[in-house]
């Protein structure tokens, strides 16, 4: 598996093809058509990969990065980017993925631009309506990740705890014991 899927919520996980997007030399996990067709297979979204070619591949790195905008700028408190909403509604409008009944039971498949459109349509549903309030960004300082904070409290530190939280809690750890030693 070429791809991770914490948060739970596609248009999210998709952002998170970019990862650690503040540091000076970011990992993408989106490089090649082929590794698009892996996040869309790998997500769910298509049975089988929609064959994406390089000007797909750089339409998806666009839309990841409106999404990116769109999130950032509600996290922040800030106005919607005009030319983000533009261009996620824009998106939006395109075919939806193709569901089919068959003897082995429901396919899903479609064009890149079919997956696209139901990573702006969820985008659409997430930024404009109440689940908005639920984004938050993982707070390790590594992990630029977002996700849809559903806990109880709605304190949720992390984009996942069996990853950044794991990692974040044996840091402290490892650091208490530190200073324990030394004092």
């Amino acid at each position: 598996m070429n791809h991770a899927f914490p948060c739970g919520t596609l248009p999210l996980d998709f952002v998170g093809t970019l990862r650690a997007r503040r540091n000076a030399a970011p990992m993408e996990k989106l490089a090649t058509p082929g590794l698009l067709d892996d996040w869309f297979v790998e997500s769910g979204m298509f049975d089988t990969p929609p064959g994406a070619d390089e000007a797909d591949l750089d339409t998806a790195v666009a839309l990841r990065e409106v999404i990116y905008e769109l999130v950032a700028a509600l996290l922040a408190g800030e106005t919607l980017p005009p030319a983000g909403v533009d261009a996620i509604n824009r998106h939006a409008a395109g075919l939806p993925v193709k569901v089919q009944l068959g003897p082995d039971g429901v396919r899903h498949s479609g064009s890149v631009s079919q997956g696209l459109s139901a990573l702006a349509r969820e985008t659409v549903e997430i930024v404009g309506g109440a689940d908005g309030a639920l984004l938050r960004e993982c707070a390790r300082p590594e992990c630029t990740q977002v996700y849809l904070d559903r806990s109880r409290g709605h304190r949720r530190e992390w984009c996942a705890m069996r990853t950044c939280g794991n990692r974040v809690k044996a840091a402290a750890y490892r650091a208490r014991r530190q200073e324990a030693v030394r004092g």
